[in-house]
């Protein structure tokens, strides 16, 4: 078996990496973040995190010591982030729809528990309904109801034909909203 020699590390310089860490830490992408402390939860144990944590700080030491007795590599600038050089692009434009005058509301007493998504809440009302995409101007769906904003003749025939219908097992009931 081999035997493991390393160098102390000074106090100083464990508190400069630290407070180097700490600056990174902050400055970092949240959600990358958080994806690598769920892996560390999952992973290990509660009562080893504190100690994994300063094996970490340990071995990231140790490679800067090496480095600074090892000058062979070439330290190179880290080019800029994408995200910084580049304005974020959205892959979908939201236009505004624009909700035109005597249009109502629908309530629903069905939504996100009962596995109701607006794509699907769409399809029905298109389906029973007899209407496009473009005569629908606005569907929220909450956890427990929805609501639908299109033309009052529309929302007629949605009471009609929607009242009391079984949509994903739950007896749907529609009436105008009350905002």
């Amino acid at each position: 078996m081999e035997e493991r020699t390393s160098t102390p590390i000074s106090g100083d310089a464990l508190e400069r990496k630290i407070d180097e860490l700490l600056q990174a830490m902050r400055s970092a992408d949240p959600a990358e973040l958080e994806n690598i402390k769920s892996i560390i939860r999952k992973k290990v144990r509660f009562f080893d995190r504190m100690s994994l944590a300063a094996m970490l700080l340990k071995t990231v030491s140790e490679g800067r010591q090496e480095y600074a007795k090892n000058p062979k590599r070439v330290k190179t600038e880290r080019p800029e982030r994408k995200a910084e050089a580049q304005p974020k692009q959205e892959t979908k434009e939201k236009t505004e729809r624009v909700i035109p005058e005597g249009a109502k509301t629908l309530y629903l007493n069905i939504g996100k528990m009962k596995h109701l998504y607006a794509k699907d809440l769409s399809k029905l009302l298109q389906n029973e309904l007899g209407i496009t995409r473009d005569d629908i101007y606005q569907i929220r769906v909450h956890d427990k109801y929805s609501f639908v904003t299109m033309s009052e003749e529309n929302c007629a025939k949605a009471i009609e034909k929607l009242n009391n219908q079984s949509i994903n097992g739950r007896n749907a009931k529609v009436t105008y909203s009350e905002k």
